[in-house]
């Protein structure tokens, strides 16, 4: 089918959907958003939960910053051991949400607690106030920030040669493109090490409809629609859905061959995770194929029903894939002792 037939049968109204105005010079009015913010937990001595959390600005000129999360039974340690460093990205389609919003708060927060870990949640500058690739220029950015350690709760307690780069839908994308960059010029992050990245139901799209994507076309979770509005306010003015940006697998993935071999010789994992009542399942499924005929190593979690973000609300799903992140980290450091070796492409059904 094409994309005009399929455009045709969408009954969402993105807008709506998202509850933003497009103004009419072209920036968003976000006031409305229905995810609403949750604050840190900074001091030890007056919050009792199992994680603390606490913002730090990155660039002021961009307004960039992270939240940090570290677990509370670590604010008071003197141990020498270091935890491992998630790095997350969060989703909303690059045009909404921040690591203060409470989807992605509470599983960074959950991270944190369940696998021991440091996480930095990243702020990056949204569209189309600031197009792609600016979101991909604040994503590496950060990891060069951190890098320096200069906040005392990564000096103290980050395993910097042990970090991930983890990212939920168009965090996912975030995820897997900064990854790619980072590969290319790995030096220049020292001590900085990336051990895998994680792509959590991660969004792409492209110009030709998917049978997922026409299946679902107009689902509640995430409306064609919505997508497509998603693309058009963040991809540089020009261009369509099958750039690199949107569509990594167009020309058989000839634009990711650099940083995907980088990414081999480092012996760099992928870990990539979807549901088949996600809209986006066709395209990560694919991704996933093509990586690993290019050499990547990858390990996929491909679960039945659900729909996208469900791993964000639904706490028996949320505890599955903390149990898949905790396998694929344990998995990866061992893997890495053998530079390259790829895994096979597994695939998890659940009822």
């Amino acid at each position: 089918m094409s994309t005009e037939t399929a455009s045709s049968n969408l009954t969402a109204n993105p807008l709506e959907y998202f509850q933003v105005i497009l103004n009419p010079d072209g920036t968003l009015d976000r006031d409305r958003l229905v995810f609403p913010n949750t604050s840190t937990a900074p001091d030890p001595t007056l919050h009792a939960g199992p994680v603390l959390s606490k913002d730090v600005p990155i660039n002021p000129s961009h307004n960039t910053w992270v939240r940090i999360f570290l677990p509370h039974h670590r604010a008071r340690s003197c141990s020498e051991e270091k935890l491992p460093l998630i790095v997350y990205y969060h989703g909303g389609g690059f045009i909404i949400c921040s690591p203060a919003s409470n989807i992605f708060h509470e599983l960074c927060n959950t991270l944190a607690r369940d696998l021991s870990a440091v996480v930095v949640s990243v702020e990056y500058r949204l569209a189309p106030e600031h197009r792609l690739p600016a979101a991909y220029d604040d994503a590496v950015e950060a990891l060069h920030w951190v890098k320096t350690a200069r906040d005392e709760w990564l000096a103290d307690h980050a395993d910097l040669s042990t970090c991930y780069l983890m990212g939920s839908s168009a965090g996912g994308n975030l995820a897997f493109h900064a990854g790619l960059r980072t590969s290319v010029s790995h030096d220049d992050l020292k001590p900085l090490k990336i051990r895998g990245l994680i792509l959590h139901q991660p969004f792409f799209g492209g110009t030709q409809r998917t049978p997922s994507e026409l299946r679902l076309a107009n689902n509640q979770t995430l409306p064609l629609a919505a997508s497509d509005l998603m693309w058009e306010l963040s991809l540089p003015i020009g261009v369509n859905r099958d750039h690199e940006y949107c569509n990594p697998v167009v020309d058989g993935g000839s634009k990711l061959s650099e940083g995907v071999d980088k990414m081999r010789l480092l012996g760099g994992r992928l870990l990539v995770t979807g549901c088949d009542g996600d809209p986006l399942i066709d395209r990560q499924v694919e991704l996933a194929k093509l990586l690993k005929e290019k050499g990547a190593s990858v390990v996929s979690d491909f679960t039945e029903g659900g729909f996208h973000g469900n791993d964000l609300v639904e706490p028996d799903k949320s505890k599955l894939l903390v149990q898949t992140l905790r396998t694929f980290m344990q998995t990866t450091v061992t893997c890495q002792d053998v530079v390259g070796s790829p895994d096979k492409v597994s695939t998890r059904s659940v009822p």
